[in-house]
């Protein structure tokens, strides 16, 4: 269970799969630029909860677990990247 604070981006409950599958993906590539080699088994997570939702909870916590500067950058740049059109 994903509390309703941490609900954003691809942790939203009420995602179709492909929308979801899209955010995962979206944040993985920004995790991987963003991180490099320090947030790869965050990358992996992501790369799994696209086929198995049950790591999603797993996946949210390594991502609050990253180094508060490498955190900053991720959602900073997921942020600036979904960002709705004005």
């Amino acid at each position: 269970m994903i509390p309703a604070a941490d609900a954003w981006g691809p942790f939203r409950s009420d995602l179709d799969a492909g929308e979801r599958k899209a955010r995962l993906r979206c944040l993985r590539a920004v995790v991987h630029l963003s991180t490099g080699p320090r947030g790869q088994s965050l990358a992996d997570l992501l790369l799994r909860a696209e086929q198995d939702t049950e790591l999603l909870p797993q996946a949210l916590s390594a991502l609050t677990n990253l180094d508060p500067l490498d955190k900053r950058r991720v959602w900073a740049s997921y942020a600036a990247l979904n960002k709705p059109a004005a």
